[in-house]
């Protein structure tokens, strides 16, 4: 199944809201053009086809409504960092408020995450920075603000070491590094957007870091469930140019505990069982497995339905790394 094909679908979806809103359910995404919308879209479209499942992928501003959705009941699903997932459960960083109805579903996978520049520009790890300009403020998506503090702590850079340039939010923090308003732009690796960047200007790649014990601990003092992957060149990874390591973190599905128990493992039995036909749509996707999917992280709890999900599939819940 193409990606058109099932963005299409999920688009088609939408417009079946209107005549059966109770038998719809929303992800809550980013807006169009980040990876989790993307990502979102996918599922949404596979959960259609193979299981006759409706679904509204619904973009909101941010993380912060994202979660905000979830928790009062507005949304059923979406897609986040476990960091953020961590942090809004406790009402800590970005959140004012403890948002208590957030629910884990499964790990989806390992999301890298980096600054990415100009081909040209003549740097290729985030320590090249030093003095060169970084996008901040990101007031309609503060998520960033923790993401980008540890991939510079990873490069041996603290924010007064960077010339700061606010943006919003995502997709116009990658315009504006296009443009050539700010040096370098933050995504993760495989997003749509970067690639579109990269054919706009004539080529982008990340900024890689060097994992050690030292940066290690730097990262994770901002986020706890932050750690280090290496990252190949493939051609979905449009800006990997060579083998690098990145701060990543673990994709979560999350639900709001309102939604039933049924209707998380119905959309859980999709994703694992249909997850050939999904990563084909969706490359970065390829890392869902079933094995890897429950896994304990600190302060959330996972949905009941989850749990009844994985212990009837014979999957034990591990470690996080």
């Amino acid at each position: 199944m193409r990606l058109t094909k099932v963005l299409s679908v999920a688009a088609i979806a939408v417009g079946f809201a209107g005549g059966a809103m109770a038998q719809v359910q929303s992800i809550a995404t980013p807006p169009q053009g980040s990876v989790w919308n993307t990502m979102a879209s996918v599922m949404a479209g596979q959960a259609r086809e193979s299981a006759g499942q409706r679904f509204v992928v619904q973009p909101y501003g941010g993380n912060a409504q994202m979660m905000q959705a979830l928790d009062g009941a507005l949304a059923e699903f979406s897609l986040n960092d476990v960091n953020d997932v961590i942090t809004a459960v406790t009402g800590k960083g970005e959140y004012d408020r403890t948002h208590e109805n957030l629910r884990v579903v499964a790990r989806i996978n390992p999301f890298p995450v980096g600054l990415y520049v100009r081909a040209d520009s003549g740097m290729t790890q985030v320590s090249d920075l030093g003095g060169r300009s970084v996008p901040s403020g990101w007031d309609a998506f503060p998520l960033a603000r923790s993401h980008i503090t540890a991939i510079l702590a990873a490069g041996g850079l603290k924010w007064d070491d960077v010339d700061q340039v606010p943006v919003p939010e995502l997709i116009r923090g990658s315009d504006d590094m296009a443009s050539g308003r700010v040096d370098s732009a933050f995504f993760a690796v495989g997003g749509p957007k970067v690639a579109e960047v990269d054919a706009s200007i004539g080529g982008v790649r990340f900024l890689g870091v060097e994992a050690n014990d030292n940066t290690l601990a730097a990262i994770q003092a901002v986020r706890p469930a932050f750690y280090f992957s290496e990252v190949t060149p493939a051609p979905p990874r449009v800006g990997v140019v060579e083998p690098t390591t990145f701060v990543t973190w673990d994709n979560v599905l999350v639900a709001g505990a309102h939604v039933s128990g049924e209707a998380v493992a119905d959309f859980l039995a999709v994703i694992f069982d249909e997850s050939e036909a999904i990563g084909a749509a969706y490359p970065p996707l390829r890392a869902l497995t079933l094995e890897t999917a429950y896994r304990a992280y600190p302060g959330v709890d996972y949905h009941p339905g989850a749990v009844a999900f994985f212990e009837a599939r014979g999957v034990a819940l591990s470690d996080a790394e």
